[in-house]
């Protein structure tokens, strides 16, 4: 009785655990990371310091976990509606509300102290910024009330690179701020894509993302705009920043492919299309800061 009761509890634990992990939403925490090393490696024209990309990934993990907890600390009322989210850890009652906020705070506790010990100042203000401006003007403002909400709350999710950059060379310039606009411009398309599939379900929520609101050909033409726009910027940022021939030709033959994909689905505005562009846009993130990469490196 005694060794079940103990297996029990192990069990139990390793929910709790899962379950406070879940609330730093692990896989928008990566793809933010893949955006910071290379980032740092463009900043240094080489390699940086082990240390010093291990330093800055972790505290950018810390601070977008924060963020994370943080969201869905607020937004557990709808995600108990949403199927897509029904099995977060606030809504099973894995984790408590004030458990979850505790932890989201610690986090970013944590974060700021750790980048401004180990990094710099700026790169700690920069990422919790990124965390107020997620919180305050994404999730408690705009997403509940504006069609907008993930064209200007998803500046939060391009703040990584202004970190990564400012890591290295402690000062913002016209490269990482160009940077930013790709990782702003990308935002929209590659949620709206989502969106697209998940589309009754904001609405049932009462959650304003644009194609539960929008029409679907109007939400395919800003598609395809924003991702032309997205194209034109990788594509500005190879001079601004003095890149080589591995990025210029990676940035326009990956924004052809996007542009093709958000061809695709104006023409066939459903939820199959639309998926093959939301997971496209996450290849292209990782192969064009991949390309980045390799450019300074080789």
């Amino acid at each position: 009785m005694a060794t079940a009761l103990r297996a029990t509890e192990t069990v139990g634990r390793a929910e709790r655990s899962k379950g406070f992990l879940a609330l730093t939403k692990p896989r928008i925490i990566e793809l933010l990371l893949v955006e910071t090393v290379p980032t740092m490696i463009v900043a240094q024209r080489g390699l940086p310091s082990i240390w010093l990309m291990v330093a800055t990934v972790l505290g950018g993990a810390l601070a977008a976990g924060g963020a994370n907890a943080v969201n869905m600390y607020v937004d557990r009322d709808i995600d108990a509606i949403m199927e897509r989210t029904k099995g977060r850890p606030l809504v099973t009652g894995v984790v408590q509300p004030t458990e979850a906020l505790v932890f989201a705070i610690a986090l970013e506790v944590a974060a700021f102290a750790w980048l401004w010990y180990f990094v710099n100042l700026l790169s700690a203000v920069l990422a919790v910024s990124a965390m107020l401006f997620y919180v305050f003007v994404y999730t408690l403002w705009l997403k509940r009330r504006s069609a907008s909400n993930i064209v200007i709350g998803g500046a939060a999710g391009a703040v990584p690179v202004l970190v990564g950059w400012t890591a290295v060379t402690n000062q913002l310039d016209w490269a990482p701020l160009v940077l930013f606009a790709i990782i702003f411009y990308w935002t929209p398309p590659h949620f709206w894509a989502l969106a697209i599939k998940y589309k009754d379900d904001y609405a049932a929520a009462d959650v304003p993302m644009l194609p539960a609101v929008r029409d679907l050909r109007t939400v395919t033409r800003r598609i395809v705009g924003y991702t032309a726009l997205l194209w034109a910027l990788t594509m500005v940022f190879g001079p601004v920043a003095d890149m080589g021939m591995i990025y210029l030709v990676s940035a326009f033959v990956l924004g052809a492919v996007f542009f093709w994909y958000a061809v695709t689905v104006a023409r066939n505005p459903l939820p199959g299309p639309a998926m093959k562009l939301f997971g496209w846009s996450i290849t292209y993130v990782v192969l064009l800061f991949g390309a980045m990469a390799v450019d300074q490196l080789v």
